[in-house]
């Protein structure tokens, strides 16, 4: 095999393209200069963002929306901290995505440089690989190997440290074969037995999550849900996987869920997991199942053997992808007259009875009445993001994700996740309508990649619902300490004048009759838009205020 001279940069950016990537995100630091120059000319659109928080999440929302690793380049020590941000969320999202974080120099290494960062002591609890290339004849093995790790059984993020000096020397290599994911497909026993046991079920339900899907997996499990006539639930953050206008669709088990579906699930008889760890949110804080072994006969379904059991031991385990345990559903035979008949209907009914009309809320401004009017105008394939907050519920309860990959928000929980998810799926997919919904101390976290929204043209609308307080946390307050607000409250900057000052579009609105044509507006101006949406603190949830929070628990305190 013919093999030429190059730089260890040029070998790590050739294996990049060889793998398919044609995006980067990056803040340029000195410590790669020399890939940056790699890349020049080359077929990579490369996204130069603000801050390496907002650059690894852009990075992790293309791992999420693609199941392809997103690549993220940061320089070395705080530009690799910064970064830290991103690699969690992919981390708890089972998200594919490769970091690149510059090094000192090798020979400095071990004397606290200047940036020197010991990474895989940083990163190896938040990755599934981290390590550093000390010979740049393995930059070609290493980089396909990172491939392999982010995609493989539970996706996950990869950070691998790159000294600069071993950048820059010349190699004679030969390029490593692009990876390509492991699908781990369900065994005919365990078929078998699925099928026994679904027989002998008198209250079933499905529950979707986890990643590793795709459009024709998730049409598989919709065939199965119909044949089998079995109410569907979705995990959190996991909108996109089911229809929620889809007869058999009973609703999300996220943040404050519908309690008929809690009740729903806790009663069930058997629940089958597809693709869900079954998290924290998801369990309802454990809550929704004995740990470690459920009364309810849990059928758990994962490409990740390690997962399986290490929290709830499943009734079956089954060691596959998604995609492949979605495809062996076709092989099922439904009863012919199942004990649960009726009950996807009743569960769908009990949804859109939960999620049709909107909620009263205190103030002028209804987040309810407005995620209705977005469900009901935006296009349906519109992707939505969204960082964390109490205004995250009303997306979850009132939005409607009509088409897979319409959804992405942070399943770590993690603040400023919305706005640079956002600039990375416009800048993926063009011709779509993006928007993203922050709260007022959640946008601030990275509103500073609106920045790189103006500067590559990308016409995000960014909706800042303003409360002037963090929150999730006064709410939690409120319930441990009445009246005693410490650190919560927020002095907030003029949101629209902010979009304007960096050369987008930005309106003010203080009423829900002014969204719709704020929005119109924002749209038809083709920029980069935020929409400042100023409403009443008090309405705290789509169910509760702080008023009626505080009194609850001083009456209980007395």
């Amino acid at each position: 095999m013919d093999v030429k001279v190059r730089t260890a940069a040029e070998v790590l950016v050739d294996q990049l393209i060889l793998h398919g990537v044609r995006h980067v995100f990056c803040v340029p630091g000195e410590s790669y200069l020399t890939v940056l120059d790699a890349m020049h000319d080359r077929d990579i659109t490369l996204t130069v963002c603000r801050q390496e928080g907002g650059a690894a999440i852009m990075a992790e929302a293309v791992g999420k929306a693609t199941g392809r690793p997103g690549v993220c380049f940061v320089t070395r020590g705080p530009g690799a901290t910064n970064a830290a941000h991103g690699v969690h969320i992919a981390h708890q999202s089972s998200s594919p995505m490769i970091l690149f974080a510059g090094q000192v120099e090798r020979g400095h290494r071990g004397r606290d440089a200047w940036q020197e960062l010991d990474y895989p002591a940083v990163f190896g609890s938040m990755t599934k690989w981290s390590t550093e290339i000390d010979d740049p004849a393995r930059v070609s093995e290493l980089v396909a190997r990172a491939f392999h790790v982010a995609i493989s059984g539970q996706p996950g993020p990869v950070v691998i440290s790159l000294p600069q000096d071993m950048l820059e020397e010349p190699v004679n290599v030969v390029d490593a074969p692009p990876s390509a994911p492991v699908e781990t497909s369900p065994g005919d026993a365990e078929m078998a037995q699925l099928a026994e046991l679904l027989a002998g079920a008198s209250s079933p339900v499905v529950l979707l999550g986890g990643s590793r899907w795709d459009e024709a997996a998730r049409a598989a499990v919709t065939r199965f849900a119909e044949r089998f006539q079995l109410p569907v639930a979705t995990g959190f953050r996991r909108l996109p996987l089911f229809d929620p206008l889809h007869p058999n669709y009973a609703g999300d088990l996220g943040l404050g869920p519908n309690p008929a579906l809690l009740a729903r699930v806790k009663a069930a008889d058997l629940v089958l997991a597809i693709g869900a760890r079954i998290s924290d949110v998801t369990s309802q804080g454990y809550t929704l199942f004995d740990v470690p072994t459920p009364k309810t006969k849990l059928v758990h379904v994962l490409p990740e053997p390690s997962e399986l059991g290490r929290v709830w031991t499943p009734h079956l385990a089954i060691n596959a992808t998604p995609t492949r345990f979605a495809a062996a559903l076709d092989r099922l035979t439904p009863p012919q007259s199942p004990a649960w008949r009726g009950s996807a209907e009743t569960g769908h009914a009990e949804y859109l009875s939960w999620s049709e009309a909107p909620t009263p809320q205190p103030g002028a401004v209804n987040i309810a009445e407005i995620m209705i009017w977005l469900r009901e105008h935006l296009p349906a394939d519109a992707i939505l993001t969204n960082g964390a907050g109490n205004f995250a519920a009303w997306v979850n309860r009132f939005y409607r994700v009509r088409r897979f990959g319409g959804h992405l928000g942070p399943n770590s929980g993690s603040m400023g996740y919305g706005v640079p998810a956002a600039v990375a799926m416009q800048r993926l997919y063009p011709g779509r309508r993006v928007v993203a919904v922050s709260g007022d101390g959640d946008f601030l976290m990275n509103g500073q990649e609106f920045a790189t929204a103006v500067q590559y043209g990308l016409p995000i609308v960014v909706l800042v619902f303003d409360n002037a307080t963090y929150g999730t946390i006064r709410m939690h307050q409120e319930r441990e300490y009445p009246g005693r607000v410490i650190a919560t409250d927020l002095k907030n900057p003029d949101f629209a004048a902010y979009a304007r000052a960096f050369g987008g579009f930005g309106a003010t609105v203080e009423r829900t009759a002014d969204f719709a044509p704020a929005f119109e507006t924002a749209v038809a101006s083709k920029l980069p838009a935020i929409l400042h949406i100023k409403f009443d603190p008090d309405g705290i949830s789509p169910t509760a205020t702080l008023s009626g929070i505080r009194a609850a628990a001083l009456a209980q305190k007395s």
